[in-house]
């Protein structure tokens, strides 16, 4: 789509990927060679999962970022317009279209490597750009399979224009003070959680999490144990998640995070965010694939409907 939102809407700086998936009931360890059960291609990519999600949570989103002059780039297009996201500011680039090999084990647990490819070519001045264009976005999300001077220039300029930033710290990688300082929610899992805290902490307790960011609003993904949310007062809620039978977790953070942000724009409060998010998360797990196991819009209807009105 290349005509703009008019309402509130939400801009996603991040990643386009074609995920390459390969399903066993065990990882292969060093040396070894295994079978596997399932190969599956589909769409992925940190950036582009978050703002699919948040499209079909109920948001107007428009997708920045770059996709290679290939098949994959292509494809990646094509899906962008069919979800109804807003493309005017997703470029091509000479490199090739990012990718991420996946493997997922019987459990549902996976193990990814990424190669960015034309992720890396994002220019931080076209993405400051781009963003200051979108006056209607109310919410800007990033993460880190871009290069952080990218998403750096692309939330001064969410701030500059009155938006909410959320930052999605995966894959790892240390996070400079000026991006945090623009953040107004940090959603780390707990991995992401223990690399960044400066005691290297697991977010075991509610002070250990509220310990991360004093001051400022922190969300931690848990997995099967849902969420926890602490506020800008040092106050921790814990949000559990529905039990179901876990197929594949690839994905299921950036559901989580796509449905937040929608929710924030709809303008629940922070709690009931989180719960949709591990709503919609656990719906995510119990089917293969990232994007393609995303719940639908009348999912997501029936869904919000549900835990508003309870």
């Amino acid at each position: 789509m290349s005509t703009f939102a008019l309402d509130p809407c939400i801009a996603v700086i991040g990643s386009s990927m074609m995920d390459l998936t390969c399903y066993a009931k065990a990882i292969p360890g060093p040396g070894e060679t295994a079978f596997g059960d399932l190969f599956t291609t589909g769409f992925g990519g940190k950036g582009a999962n978050q703002a699919v999600m948040a499209q079909r949570a109920g948001a107007q989103v428009y997708m920045i970022g770059k996709v290679g002059e290939d098949l994959f780039g292509n494809s990646i297009k094509d899906n962008f317009e069919a979800q109804g996201l807003f493309t005017s500011f997703l470029e091509s680039s000479s490199l090739p279209t990012g990718v991420a090999h996946i493997w997922v084990d019987e459990s549902g647990e996976n193990r990814i490597i990424i190669v960015p490819g034309a992720n890396h070519d994002i220019d931080p001045a076209v993405a400051a750009r781009s963003v200051a264009t979108v006056a209607s976005a109310k919410i800007v999300i990033g993460q880190c399979e871009l290069r952080q001077e990218v998403t750096l220039a692309a939330f001064h300029a969410a701030k500059q224009n009155g938006a909410t930033t959320i930052l999605n710290p995966a894959p790892y990688q240390h996070l400079s003070a000026e991006l945090l300082s623009l953040t107004d929610w940090l959603i780390p899992n707990e991995v992401e959680f223990s690399q960044i805290h400066p005691e290297h902490l697991m977010p075991t307790s509610d002070e250990i999490i509220a310990s991360l960011r004093p001051g400022q609003h922190v969300v931690v993904t848990l997995g099967a144990e849902g969420a926890a949310i602490a506020n800008s007062t040092g106050e921790v809620t814990r949000v559990p998640a529905p039990k179901v039978t876990a197929v594949d977790s690839t994905g299921a953070g950036d559901c989580f995070i796509g449905t937040f942000a929608s929710a924030l724009l709809m303008e629940h409060d922070p709690i009931t965010a989180v719960r949709i998010g591990c709503e919609a998360a656990s719906i995510s797990v119990t089917r293969k694939g990232a994007q393609s196991s995303y719940p639908t819009q009348a999912e997501m209807t029936q869904l919000v409907h549900r835990l508003v009105s309870a």
